[in-house]
């Protein structure tokens, strides 16, 4: 894939945490969807990126079916981004993207270390309701919403308490990541520190 500083925004690493549709990354880089194809399928193979499962129950909802692309480790995103301290990460308009990659890469890679694959999933309706990761423990849905931001705002559990009413969902199985401290369980859902992952 071509390395033009011109086409750099239109490259799969640009692309973390987006839907990974191979007709338009090819229409942007000039490329046929079958070039693309090939090529992602390296970054497969090489363990360098890899797409998440849309979650197709319907709860009478038009659901997006489309996978969304992320990287398996996000330094070496970062590097691709040309992001070389945390200062630079911190003004980069791909934090909260490379955020959500982070804490996705660390919930599958704790799985994994136990000899799990997980089904791991994201949920998103055509009126842009999402839920950033989902996980189907037995039958049991796990919810998770990732943000960035160092402060709590109620209002970053609007995705999973609208997922939570539409699909009965117990909310004492959602949570919310984030880049602040707290950690305290509420009404709607759970609030966990970004670097409380190995207790979530």
């Amino acid at each position: 894939m071509s390395a033009d500083p011109a086409n750099q925004e239109k490259l799969p690493w640009c692309r973390i945490g987006q839907l990974y549709n191979q007709t338009s990354l090819g229409n942007d880089l000039g490329l046929d969807h079958k070039t693309v194809a090939r090529w992602f399928s390296i970054l497969e193979t090489s363990f360098i990126a890899f797409t998440l499962r849309p979650y197709f129950r319907n709860f009478n909802k038009r659901i997006l079916k489309t996978p969304k692309l992320y990287f398996y480790d996000t330094g070496v995103a970062c590097s691709l981004l040309g992001i070389r301290n945390l200062e630079q990460l911190d003004r980069h308009p791909m934090k909260g993207p490379l955020s959500e990659n982070f804490v996705i890469v660390e919930i599958l890679k704790n799985f994994l270390n136990r000899g799990i694959r997980p089904n791991q999933y994201f949920w998103r309706d055509q009126t842009g309701n999402e839920i950033d990761l989902l996980v189907d423990e037995g039958g049991v849905i796990y919810t998770i919403e990732i943000k960035s931001a160092q402060t709590y705002k109620p209002d970053f559990f609007k995705g999973l308490n609208y997922f939570n009413t539409l699909s009965g969902n117990d909310p004492k199985h959602a949570y919310l990541i984030y880049g602040g401290t707290q950690n305290f369980d509420g009404a709607t859902g759970n609030v966990r520190s970004w670097d409380n992952l190995p207790e979530l």
